[in-house]
């Protein structure tokens, strides 16, 4: 530090003088000073401020030689041993090489996650790369996109495998006998308590051979509104019993079920039923069977043809003996360890224990507390109910079994597949719903590039009409109203509510068989599964909307007030009602009604008064002629006249009708039309009749 008082230059004395005395005073009266290096820079002079200003930059540091950032290499949590190797930019063996030498890195394949970072670390130091933590990348590949989803396992080892029971459906005819047969066959009676006697859910349950081995039989509807049920009954199958009456032979849904069975190549086992009928005729009924393709093993196929009456149970124990040979011959077999794979075969909204689903466990034993996956809906397992009601501890693989604790409904038909922890249900989840919106955008991406061409076509025409029209005569135009092709015609607005999500699924496929919306619009407001809400009733009055509710529980008369809520359990009879309120709809028609024709012998001119006027002579060949009604003159197939009659005589007196081979002579309104020999004459009349809907669903 410089203790200094002054280093201006003084212009005279008395400064000099001023200055002397200052630095004789004190060491501690004088100013301080802080002189550094900065603040003794040397000021610039005019020529070096004029001069442009040079930025220097100091030089870059080299990358380095093996190519890897300069920070490190970019690691993270969870990344597999593939991802490693891309980042160290190594081959995936010289990391699996290090991984032999680090603690913790037991499994080596490519697609095994690291999730210790420590571990990780390690084994970039063994490779001799410096690492820096990031989080995960959002963006991966296609891989590892497809990670994300959950598939089957791979098949098991065979010494891992162990018989299981044969999932078997009864399939058929509608009334052929199918749930009869299975009545004797677990000695219940479940035929008599469904509506009008036939089967119109699929019901899966065990039954207990006379010989102690278990069958889960699976029990489809006959009906044709069901089509889509007896699918999933034969893709879920390993043998098919297609029931045949005996007195009837192959029908429409025979017909469907061998074809079904044929394309997912599932064995079948022909039981013969109504045996007892006097009107039977089995030969008849195998002769059907084997035109339909059916190789029978009395003409050296592998077909089975078991004659029985399922309501006598006679020959029930040998179709049970097929159904066991069969079994064994298939050598059925499944993996009862692991996570569980199964089969939704039904799903339905139970009012007081919730959401439940009747699956098929195919592969892993099913336990409580399992986390399952089917399609976009998830569930924590809460309770295992099989088709009596009563609970189950576990449910290994073949067993039909009611699963309670679903989130969200199943689908009938999905697959089922149980992940190890709610937290990767809900990231499966999450990427079937991306998944499913993507698919959804790129399915509709046509109807909206049309729907972009039509409106652009629409906005060229009106731009080109404005610009023919001039500048000023559009202007102060009334705005033209854009209308609803659909505005003015009748319409239709139902909801459906069903009791089980198959049902729901028929009465929707029947729905799509409508195609006269032209005519009369079918507009469905809403569909689900489970008793009629009071939400129902709200969007009901909104829509003026018919609620059909398909064998669920109704809402008293005072809660659904002003909504017509309609009750069936039997689906051909919600279709019938249904056509008649189409039909309500439809404006009358006028409706003609021909009363009688007569045949043309004569056209001669008469004087009335002093005018000439054509008659015609003619003799009644059918019913009767009414002067009073309309008259239609044909010659050679075409309409000369249709109008009324001036006069009608029978010689020459005017009367007002005339019989069957009466003469007459016929006087038209229209002097000027000429009637001529051999030209037919038709007497009708005209009403109006209210319209039926043309909608035929198929039953």
């Amino acid at each position: 530090m410089l203790r200094i008082s002054c280093l201006y230059r003084l212009p005279n004395a008395l400064h000099a003088s001023r200055c002397l005395s200052h630095w004789k005073q004190p060491a501690a009266a004088l100013r301080q000073f802080h002189v550094d290096a900065a603040r003794l820079k040397r000021r610039k002079t005019a020529e070096e401020k004029k001069s442009p200003r040079i930025i220097e930059y100091s030089p870059k540091k080299a990358p380095p030689a093996n190519g890897l950032p300069a920070g490190g290499s970019e690691i993270w949590r969870h990344m597999s041993v593939a991802q490693l190797a891309k980042t160290l930019q190594r081959p995936v063996d010289d990391v699996q090489e290090a991984m032999l030498y680090v603690k913790g890195a037991d499994n080596i394949e490519p697609a095994a996650k690291l999730p210790d970072l420590k571990i990780i670390q390690e084994i970039a130091k063994k490779l001799g790369a410096k690492t820096r933590v990031v989080a995960t990348p959002e963006t991966s590949s296609e891989d590892e996109q497809k990670e994300r989803d959950v598939k089957p396992r791979p098949p098991a080892p065979p010494e891992l495998l162990q018989p299981r029971p044969p999932v078997v459906t009864v399939m058929g005819h509608v009334d052929h006998g199918k749930t009869t047969l299975l009545d004797s066959l677990r000695g219940a009676d479940v035929a008599a308590g469904e509506a009008g006697g036939i089967t119109q859910h699929i019901g899966a349950f065990t039954v207990t051979l006379e010989n102690g081995e278990q069958v889960t039989f699976l029990d489809t509807p006959g009906h044709a509104a069901f089509s889509a049920m007896r699918a999933r009954g034969a893709v879920a199958t390993d043998i098919i019993v297609l029931v045949v009456a005996a007195e009837d032979g192959v029908m429409a849904q025979t017909r469907e079920v061998i074809q079904l069975a044929k394309e997912a190549q599932v064995p079948i086992i022909v039981a013969l039923n109504k045996i007892d009928k006097p009107e039977a005729n089995i030969e008849k009924s195998k002769r059907e069977l084997a035109q339909m393709g059916l190789a029978l093993e009395e003409h050296g196929g592998d077909v089975q043809v078991i004659p029985i009456s399922a309501l006598k149970g006679t020959n029930l124990q040998l179709l049970a003996e097929a159904v066991s040979t069969q079994a064994t011959l298939m050598g059925l077999k499944s993996d009862p360890a692991g996570l569980v794979e199964g089969i939704v075969v039904e799903s339905k909204t139970d009012p007081r224990r919730g959401k439940l689903s009747t699956a098929i466990v195919s592969r892993g034993t099913l336990r409580k507390g399992s986390v399952l996956l089917s399609g976009l809906a998830h569930a924590k397992v809460r309770g295992l109910f099989d088709h009596n009601g009563q609970p189950l501890n576990e449910a290994p693989p073949g067993t039909p079994v009611e699963i309670l604790g679903w989130r969200e409904l199943p689908l009938a038909g999905d697959l089922i597949l149980e992940v190890e922890t709610e937290k990767k249900a809900h990231a499966v989840l999450k990427f079937r719903e991306h998944e499913a919106q993507q698919e959804k955008i790129e399915s509709s991406s046509d109807e909206i590039r049309k729907k972009d061409e039509e409106h652009q076509a629409t906005y060229r025409a009106a731009r080109e009409a404005r610009r023919l029209a001039g500048r000023f005569r559009m202007r102060g135009g009334q705005r033209v109203k854009q209308v609803d092709e659909h505005e003015g015609k009748p319409r239709v607005s139902v909801i459906i509510k069903g009791d089980v999500h198959g049902s729901v699924e028929a009465i929707l496929d029947v729905l799509e068989t409508y195609s006269s919306n032209e005519i009369c619009r079918l507009d469905i407001v809403h569909y689900g599964v489970g008793n009629v809400t009071e939400g129902d009733l709200e969007l009901a009055k909104a829509f003026d909307a018919i609620i059909y509710a398909f064998a669920v529980e109704t809402p008293q008369l005072k809660a659904a007030k002003d909504v017509t809520v309609r009750s069936y359990n039997i689906i051909y009879r919600l279709i019938d009602d249904l056509k008649e309120q189409l039909s309500s709809k439809l404006p009358p028609v006028e409706v003609e009604e021909v009363l009688g024709e007569a045949n043309v012998l004569q056209s001669f001119i008469i004087n009335e008064g002093r005018k000439e006027v054509p008659v015609a002579g003619c003799r009644c060949t059918k019913g009767v002629l009414k002067k009073a009604q309309k008259f239609r003159l044909v010659r050679d197939g075409e309409v000369v006249y249709d109008g009324q009659l001036e006069s009608m005589r029978h010689l020459k007196n005017e009367v007002d009708s005339i019989k069957k081979d009466v003469e007459c002579g016929l006087r038209f309104k229209d002097a000027k039309v000429l009637a001529q020999a051999g030209d037919i004459l038709q007497c009708y009349t005209t009403h109006m009749e209210a319209q039926q809907t043309d909608w035929d669903p198929g039953f």
